[in-house]
């Protein structure tokens, strides 16, 4: 008996990929830059860190030396000194405590009203929607000097001036919020499954809680973080609706610094610095559930 020779040529195994490129063609690979990336990553990272630098270095010089050509590039000495004439001048141990509330307040506010009415305008039916929803984006086009002085009115009539209800009542729900949830829940969040809660017996406020807000967290969380640092940094209704010597706010307290003959500007630096400290330390501290929820929703979308 002859032994049968199949004629089909043995399959060579898969070659293994060359070192270096290990990993390339696979699904989920980490993807790196070249030298042309990391260069305009640092120059965009030292061209924002600028600002922050030069604001330490000027609030560590004196008034003398900062008007002087060339300006300093590194730091002096008088630092603690700046530093503790500002916090006394300026009031800023109470101007940072009303800042937080303010700004913690106003966010948790618009985070709340604007998810709330961002998710009727994307998912429930009601007369006038659309229309609703225009005048709504229509209010982004007015400029905000023209409210102030039917605002102001409508504060002196209630007696709120100079008190923080002035600045939080009035921004505690903004139509760009309620714009960006509608946006983010037409897509983040299916309609089959708040038709599956009706179904199981859920009422609006528990679809709300245990559907809306879970499936909304990533853009509750952008919305809060861009809410919170623009009610920090808010100059000009605050300056209007508060003192300096009753409940300022950061801004407002800031602004007691400026004022003189010859104002020292290497003060208003350091109040400036003391002002920004704690978003500084909000964001090293929080940046990375902020960052996390972005990517959430990214790869949820």
């Amino acid at each position: 008996m002859t032994a049968t020779v199949s004629s089909r040529p043995a399959t060579a195994p898969p070659a293994p990929p060359p070192a270096g490129r290990k990993g390339r063609n696979r699904a989920g690979r980490q993807l790196h830059g070249g030298k042309i990336t990391y260069a305009v990553l640092i120059l965009f990272t030292i061209g924002s860190l600028f600002p922050l630098v030069w604001t330490a270095i000027a609030a560590s010089r004196t008034n003398t030396r900062l008007a002087e050509t060339p300006p300093p590039f590194w730091f002096g000495g008088n630092l603690f000194h700046n530093l503790d004439v500002a916090w006394n001048d300026a009031n800023m141990g109470a101007a940072l405590l009303n800042t937080a509330v303010v700004a913690g307040t106003i966010a948790v506010g618009t985070v709340l009203f604007s998810t709330i009415a961002g998710f009727a305008f994307a998912k429930l039916r009601f007369r006038f929607k659309n229309l609703l929803l225009m005048l709504t984006i229509g209010t982004m086009m007015v400029p905000p000097q023209l409210s102030v002085v039917p605002l102001y009115m409508v504060v002196a009539k209630l007696e709120w001036t100079d008190q923080l209800q002035a600045v939080i009542l009035p921004t505690l729900v903004t139509a760009f919020g309620v714009f960006f949830m509608r946006q983010y829940l037409s897509q983040a969040l299916p309609t089959e499954l708040i038709e599956a809660a009706r179904v199981d017996g859920a009422s609006s406020l528990r679809i709300i809680w245990h559907v809306v807000f879970p499936a909304a967290r990533p853009a509750m969380a952008v919305l809060g973080m861009l809410t919170f640092v623009q009610a920090w940094n808010d100059f000009f209704w605050p300056i209007i609706a508060l003192t300096q010597t009753g409940n300022p706010t950061v801004q407002v307290a800031l602004n007691g610094l400026g004022r003189g003959y010859v104002p020292d500007q290497s003060v208003i630096m350091a109040g400036a610095l003391l002002g920004t400290l704690p978003l500084l330390i909000a964001f090293v501290l929080f940046g990375k559930q902020i960052v996390g929820g972005i990517m959430q929703g990214a790869v949820k979308g």
